[in-house]
């Protein structure tokens, strides 16, 4: 299975054995008979060590991400707080993109820096500088967002995985906003990749999960213990939604792209936005970079208003199809503030983002009446 869409479909999902029906069914089973003491039916005899459905998503994401194997997790800050784990160690150093999502933050700083784990935030984007931190602060992991969250940076990244390499650390590439449909980390250098599942790869703003997909087997077992000894598995009802939404990731990602380019160009002229950012626009410092990496470039996109934060809080408050709220990725199009909303946390610190930002989530409306939604938000600006 070689085509994206194709293994979107049906890796990991094969017909039942036992029924042939089409969809897996959901194993909703805490734990599992044994034929006599230790011997098990297919492995498995507890669902937060195996489950099946689970194993469906995480065969599914492997093979999309083009990764050794694959670990969903009950949220994306769970993920991330295992491989912190199974990496570093009390003493280590963590060196991360300076425009990193306010969650993955608070977890480095505010609950990792009490067990003495240091950090350096840094812009990744300019590999001449990244080198000169990155061989001074002789990290464990580089840990970077491309597109970031909520500036859409973007990041060379077989040239950091290079400059990691150099000193020992592993890249890690938090693959949410592109996902493997338009952007394939492992194969650019990468030594894992990170997603918050709730976003895109679920799709439908139903679900809350995270996985990690690692391109070879150095980390996997001790993933693997942790991910069992801790216990943030995902559950199999969500693990099930999140294989659903996977069904469609490829041409929603398409959709998503085609309207989140047009909703870009138009507001670059519009007279209330001071500056819009989306990697698909040529103007955009990382667009080169951007195109060599990314097949489309995807359904984030932020902008500045014009009048500072009143004006951005009227902004979001003024639309109608774009809904209030935080998260991103579902079908439907999402607007927000980051200082007060996702980036709070990073209020004060080199992380902190403009207080007249607002981040769109573009859906898979007509593009039509998006543009006429914010077109009127922003009139109502004056």
């Amino acid at each position: 299975m070689s085509g994206f869409n194709t293994r979107a479909v049906h890796a990991g999902q094969e017909p039942d054995q036992l029924t042939g029906a089409v969809i897996p069914p959901i194993h909703l089973s805490s734990t599992y008979a044994q034929d006599g003491v230790g011997n098990l039916r297919a492995g498995y005899e507890y669902s937060r060590s195996g489950n099946p459905t689970r194993d469906n998503l995480q065969e599914s994401l492997a093979a999309l991400e083009g990764g050794h194997r694959a670990f969903s997790f009950a949220s994306g800050l769970a993920a991330e707080d295992v491989l912190i784990r199974t990496v570093v160690r009390p003493g280590d150093h963590i060196v991360l993109g300076n425009d990193a999502y306010g969650g993955t933050y608070r977890l480095i700083n505010g609950v990792f820096g009490e067990w003495n784990i240091g950090h350096t935030a840094t812009d990744l984007g300019d590999l001449d500088g990244a080198r000169k931190v990155i061989q001074a602060q002789l990290p464990k992991i580089v840990w970077v967002e491309t597109p970031s969250n909520p500036l859409l940076k973007i990041v060379d990244i077989a040239g950091l995985a290079d400059i990691a390499h150099e000193v020992g650390a592993i890249l890690v590439v938090d693959n949410t906003f592109a996902t493997p449909a338009l952007q394939q980390p492992l194969s650019l250098g990468a030594d894992v990749v990170i997603h918050s599942t709730t976003k895109y790869i679920g799709g439908h703003s139903d679900v809350v999960g995270g996985a990690l997909i690692v391109k070879d087997n150095t980390w996997a077992d001790r993933i693997a213990y942790l991910h069992n000894a801790a216990g943030a598995v995902s559950g199999p009802f969500d693990a099930y939604l999140t294989s659903r939404g996977i069904k469609t990731l490829g041409i929603r990602m398409k959709q998503h792209s085609e309207n989140a380019q047009k909703i870009a160009e138009e507001l670059l002229s519009h007279p209330a936005i001071e500056e819009v950012y989306y990697p698909g626009l040529p103007s955009h410092p990382g667009h080169s970079i951007a195109t060599t990496q990314m097949s489309r470039f995807g359904g984030m996109l932020s902008v500045r208003v014009k009048g500072g934060q009143k004006a951005a809080l009227d902004f979001v408050a003024n639309t109608k199809l774009f809904t209030l709220a935080e998260s991103l990725g579902g079908v439907e199009s999402l607007i927000e503030y980051p200082y007060s909303m996702t980036h709070a946390s990073v209020a004060g610190t080199v992380l902190e983002v403009p207080d007249n930002l607002v981040r769109l989530s573009v859906g898979i409306e007509d593009v039509e009446d998006l543009l006429e939604d914010l077109v009127t938000a922003l009139k109502a600006l004056g």
